[in-house]
């Protein structure tokens, strides 16, 4: 009886709304590097294992102790630092540790331990948190992984945990006043860092969508063959193996940051609108799990894997039709990569779980 409740409550829309977004993304893969694809498959096996294995195990309790969450942040710091002093970078930067033969990227790690930190510092000071200092602490947590993540070069993933932390402070419910101040902070940090931190193709990257004409060889090439191959895949795309601009690999990283590039032209209009109504279904899921939830931790758990899903797709998705800059950041849960696929089910298997228990 106990098994059938539990199979009765688990969220059965935001499971196969992820195997949706899992099964479009191999689709994609076997189209254009079928090694890829059985590597993926194997991540995948792993990721559904464990969401489904989500009412046996005991998350309320495993977040409770401040040295897991601590635990997972400091680890994932420590790796992120580590992977500085690697001899070899991968594809210009240091954002893979490589063990056993298996790459993987910490700050991937470095976003789950983020949100596990932020969820437990803003629901023990829920009444206190606009204090100056609990905010400066809170960017503290955010800040230290994001700086190192910057230094790999890797600008998109740093800008990804700092969204993490405004996102959730958003959700915590910032005054006007507040918000606005840190907005001045934000302009005049991203003004330094322009000046004294981010390479000459980092910027031209971050400028490249507002002038699409301008360098079509170098900094606005891939976003220019992103937008061919939306372009010109009709209602209906290409057909599976025939998208001319993935598979003559005109579009880099097929696999990965131009995935839905690659998924679109083959698919067309109507793969990809379906695509993005399965991702508006599970950030939907997402936040009706979130307000139901029974405490404010496990609200923020919710709602920070939601800040999650949507900065990836606005960032990703926009970059691909070239409506926002190229900064290297993954569609969760359909690009390739298994260093993210299994972050997002840890967190999935976490909520399911938190879903059990606000029945």
């Amino acid at each position: 009886m106990e098994l059938l409740s539990r199979l009765k409550n688990f969220d059965w829309m935001l499971f196969f709304a992820l195997v949706i977004t899992a099964s479009a993304g191999m689709l994609s893969l076997a189209s254009t590097n079928i090694d890829f694809f059985w590597r993926q498959l194997v991540w995948y096996a792993l990721a559904f294992t464990l969401i489904l294995c989500a009412g046996f195990i005991d998350w309320k309790w495993v977040l409770s102790q401040t040295w897991f969450r601590f635990g997972v942040y400091g680890i994932s710091v420590a790796m992120l630092l580590l992977s500085q002093f690697q001899s070899a970078s991968i594809r210009g930067t240091k954002s893979w540790i490589l063990f056993a033969g298996i790459q993987f990227e910490p700050v991937e790690i470095a976003k789950l331990g983020l949100i596990f930190v932020l969820a437990g510092f803003f629901s023990r000071k829920h009444i206190s948190a606009w204090q100056t200092g609990n905010i400066f602490l809170s960017f503290v947590y955010a800040a230290l992984p994001a700086v190192l993540a910057l230094l790999h070069p890797d600008f998109g993933s740093s800008m990804v945990l700092l969204l993490i932390w405004a996102g959730f402070l958003l959700i915590e419910g910032i005054n006007r006043k507040r918000f606005l101040a840190g907005f001045a902070c934000a302009i005049l940090a991203f003004a330094a860092l322009w000046v004294f931190v981010l390479k000459d193709y980092q910027k031209d990257r971050l400028t490249g969508f507002l002038f699409p004409t301008r360098d079509p060889f170098g900094a606005n090439y891939n976003v220019i063959q992103s937008k061919i191959a939306i372009g010109a895949a009709g209602f209906l795309g290409k057909g599976f193996g025939q998208g001319t601009q993935s598979q003559l690999h005109f579009l880099p990283e097929a696999q990965t940051d131009f995935i839905f590039a690659a998924f679109v032209e083959e698919w067309g209009l109507l793969g990809g609108t379906f695509v993005i109504l399965t991702f508006f279904a599970i950030v939907y899921r997402l936040i009706v799990i979130g307000i139901r939830a029974q405490d404010n931790y496990s609200k923020f758990i919710v709602l920070g894997t939601a800040l999650v899903f949507t900065i990836h797709f606005f960032i990703n998705v926009g970059s691909n039709m070239g409506v926002m800059p190229v900064t290297g950041i993954t569609l969760p849960f359909f690009s390739y990569g298994g260093s993210s696929v299994l972050t997002i089910a840890v967190l999935i298997s976490i909520i399911e779980r938190i879903k059990l228990e606000s029945r």
